[in-house]
């Protein structure tokens, strides 16, 4: 297992660890739809910044 994909393991399993779902969705209902919709948008945003930064540059 190469040093990326450990670190993109151990990225998840603190994700997984750290952040409960129930918490997580009782918040953005708190905050109401339309800041949960843009919360969804930044977090796609930002795996697909990382698995991309992660897989280095393309010829």
């Amino acid at each position: 297992m190469n040093a990326s994909r450990l670190t993109l393991l151990f990225f998840f399993f603190a994700l997984a660890t750290t952040l409960t779902g129930c918490d997580a969705i009782a918040g953005i209902f708190k905050a109401g739809a339309y800041t949960g919709i843009i919360a969804v948008f930044v977090v796609v945003a930002l795996l697909f910044f990382i698995v991309n930064k992660m897989r280095g540059p393309r010829s």
